[in-house]
């Protein structure tokens, strides 16, 4: 299992999805659709696909999904398109996702799609953040004739799809492969730039842009009241996830990553994010590791099949429990946790577990950075952005737009997507009427 991040999922072969792409029935009211977060016209590119059509799939993907190969990954398809196919109630879905991401990974080694790329003079949008709601936004407006230009705080786009998922569910060489496509419809990347720190958005609209999207997520993360909780053994997922990340790309050495080399680790959380970090963690080498949820397995958010693969593989899983003592050890290391423990009584016990390490997976908040720095954007008692319905996703500054997590609206990948699709809408009205009644006015 140690450093084995070679990806968990196998593609289809041709034969192979063709004959699965068959077996759609091609509902009249298709609930795979309905499932969908975006929308995907999933019977449409269904049907090409059977017929041998990859290029023409492709295509339709495309009018919904600037992520294809990404979606056909990590989203949650058992509770969206998987989950309410008509075959599901048989348990005999069609593999959606797995269709999805073989026409996604065939279009990219066949080099099929050639997008012609608009002229970009409908106006200029400054992108902020290149997780999946800032790079749906790019594709979105590029292909509507915006000149569009991403500001990305770290050496390589991607946001959480590049640090935050691990390499055995999304390769990083796919991530890559999908904003390469959207860097093609003309979108400029400008990497290693923090705004907030390099400049601010008052800059930004002294350069000429038209309107600003802030995709920045969640940075801070949320800390417990647990004594012994700020010990240097105790990891914040994310931040774990992404040191990993950094390491299998040869960033940084082995010894920064910490977690691993037959340590005893504990999980707080029992989101997708807890379960990537308990699996990565028996992937650096862990001996032991161990995911404290305070509720049962049937509440627990992360996906099932995510955690079904997380037994498999040799995760404990302790239910109705919580950390509520962290004692503290030597060096980088800790000594023990306490647990307790509800039983179905009501009743709760107490017991004491040896630990190396504990990993925070309770969630995160927006940093602070760009509202500091500019004024006019209203955020809520927990820093999260305060948003408008009509135009959806403008903030309290004119011109200023916001989506995904920094918003608190979505929770996965596809669903940040679904709301920065509407915040494209919208910034594309925005820009366009301010245009209008600046000739109005002339």
């Amino acid at each position: 299992m140690e450093n084995d991040f070679k990806e968990v999922s196998e593609n289809y072969t041709i034969a192979e999805a063709v004959r699965e792409a068959q077996r759609c029935l091609h509902c009249k009211v298709p609930g795979c659709k309905k499932g969908c977060p975006i929308s995907n016209d999933i019977p449409d590119w269904i049907a090409e696909l059977a017929k041998g059509n990859f290029g023409n799939a492709m295509k339709i993907i495309h009018g919904r999904s600037n992520l294809p190969a990404v979606c056909g990954r990590v989203c949650g398809h058992e509770r969206q398109c998987e989950g309410n196919c008509v075959l599901a109630k048989k348990g005999a879905h069609i593999n959606i996702g797995k269709l999805e991401r073989f026409v996604a990974d065939f279009d990219s080694s066949a080099c099929l799609t050639h997008e012609a790329i608009p002229e970009k003079s409908r106006g200029r949008v400054a992108v902020i953040g290149s997780g999946p709601a800032g790079l749906t936004i790019a594709g979105d407006l590029s292909r509507q004739g915006f000149a569009v230009e991403i500001f990305e705080m770290e050496s390589e786009p991607g946001g959480v799809l590049q640090y935050g998922i691990p390499e055995y569910r999304l390769p990083k060489e796919v991530v890559r492969r999908e904003i390469k496509k959207i860097e093609n419809l003309g979108v400029v990347f400008h990497l290693n730039t923090t705004v907030g720190e390099n400049f601010t958005i008052d800059d930004l609209f002294a350069q000429g842009f038209d309107a600003i999207f802030m995709g920045t997520g969640t940075g801070v993360p949320k800390r417990l009241s647990i004594p012994g909780i700020n010990h240097p053994a105790v990891r914040q997922a994310i931040r774990f996830l992404r040191r990993v990340s950094l390491y299998e790309s040869g960033s940084i050495s082995r010894d920064e990553v910490i977690v691993g080399n037959g340590d005893r680790v504990f999980v707080i959380g029992c989101g997708n994010t807890a379960i990537d970090a308990a699996r990565t963690a028996l992937r650096m080498g862990s001996a032991e590791v161990n995911v404290v949820y305070h509720r049962t397995v049937n509440e627990m958010s992360a996906l099932r099949a995510e955690y079904d693969d997380a037994v498999a593989e040799g995760v404990n899983f302790l239910w109705n429990s919580s950390i509520i003592e962290i004692e503290g050890g030597d060096d980088d290391r800790l000594r023990s946790v306490l647990l307790e423990t509800k039983m179905e009584d009501g009743s709760t016990e107490q017991h004491r577990m040896d630990a190396d390490h504990v990993v925070m997976a309770v969630g995160s908040s927006p940093a602070a950075r760009i509202v500091s720095t500019t004024d006019g954007i209203e955020v809520d008692e927990r820093g999260y952005v305060l948003t408008r319905e009509e135009p959806y996703g403008m903030s309290t500054r004119p011109g200023v737009f916001a989506g995904g997590d920094v918003t608190n609206r979505p929770a996965t990948v596809v669903h940040a997507m679904r709301d920065a699709k509407q915040v494209a809408e919208s910034i594309a009205r925005y820009i366009d009427a301010v245009k209008l009644l600046q000739i109005i006015n002339q």
